[in-house]
């Protein structure tokens, strides 16, 4: 698939496990007129401190292997954190918090892959 060809997506997804990340989809946005980004690469977590643990892994390996910094950043303190790349936008949501928002059926317009 798709997926398995970009490496930085290879990264992030290693990040997310390495701190027990949980449910990890990516969705293919490329085919969508006007999304804001190539994929976007959703996972759960059970706490503030595993959120970000796993963020922070993930700006590690994109710093150390690709030279990427990442553009922008939002919710350090809440239960919903996003990292920007540009093409690939990473949310890191606490449970609760990522079934209110369902970004896998808002998105439902991209090519979706549930990862193990």
């Amino acid at each position: 698939k798709l997926i398995q060809k970009n490496k930085n997506i290879t990264l992030i997804i290693e990040g997310i496990k390495e701190k027990k990340g949980e449910e990890v989809t990516i969705i293919n946005l490329d085919k969508i007129s006007n999304s804001p980004c190539s994929f976007f690469v959703i996972c759960s977590a059970n706490s503030k401190t595993q959120i970000n643990a796993i963020a922070n892994k993930i700006e590690k390996l994109l710093l150390d292997n690709m030279n990427l910094k990442v553009w922008k950043q939002e919710g350090r303190e809440s239960n919903w954190r996003i990292l920007d790349y540009f093409d690939i936008i990473i949310h890191i949501f606490h449970g609760d918090t990522r079934l209110k928002y369902q970004l896998e059926e808002l998105w439902a317009d991209g090519i979706i892959q549930n990862i193990d």
